[in-house]
């Protein structure tokens, strides 16, 4: 996909990574911590343009393995209401993070970024795997909880193909609330600074 970029930049970048039609097509998006993560996720994008950043976004794809995230079957795009414009990179990758399997850090080092801010689904997996490896390659990090979004996750033990009250209901599921709040910890003092959108709109 086109990896144009604009000649504008302030040596920020932010990364919006996953926020596809693909997780739409689950049968757990009903039980999603941010139903608004495409208005967050929006108005963090309108703030970078707006700062001169550069905003890059990231798709995830397994091509063949016949899920939603397989292209063949046409949810590989940006949730309605997000559009990149002319000259904003679009990534797709197939690695938890977002720079194994393209790339992006080639792109970064073009445009000079060292700072790079993070949104997008899910917190826990490739928000946060993103956030890990960017902050070892040694770019500043800003993780930008709110508008990230992510989905209760069942026990290791759990049995497949429960429906999605099953799982809620179970006592050993792991609660949104519980995985946004691990995910701070994780990160916070050792590989992002917590930020708020309000917070990088006024950086």
């Amino acid at each position: 996909m086109a990896t144009t970029v604009s000649s504008q930049q302030t040596g920020t970048a932010l990364i919006v990574i996953d926020v596809q039609e693909s997780f739409r097509r689950r049968a757990n998006w009903a039980a999603v911590s941010e139903p608004e993560i495409v208005e967050r996720v929006d108005r963090l994008v309108g703030a970078a343009r707006a700062k001169g950043d550069l905003v890059i976004w990231v798709l995830h794809s397994e091509p063949g393995s016949g899920t939603v995230f397989d292209p063949a079957l046409g949810h590989v795009h940006l949730i309605e209401g997000l559009v990149p414009l002319d000259g904003e990179p679009v990534l797709t990758k197939t690695a938890h993070n977002a720079f194994t399997t393209t790339n992006l850090q080639q792109l970064l080092t073009q445009q000079g970024v060292r700072e790079l801010v993070v949104c997008g689904i899910r917190t826990e997996q490739c928000c946060e795997t993103t956030t890990r490896v960017g902050a070892d390659l040694g770019y500043a990090m800003v993780f930008v909880t709110e508008a990230t979004a992510t989905h209760p996750i069942e026990h290791r033990d759990a049995p497949a193909g429960r429906e999605p009250a099953e799982i809620l209901a179970d006592p050993a599921t792991l609660g949104t609330a519980e995985i946004i709040a691990r995910t701070e910890y994780a990160l916070a003092g050792r590989f992002a600074r917590i930020a708020t959108i309000a917070e990088y709109e006024k950086a």
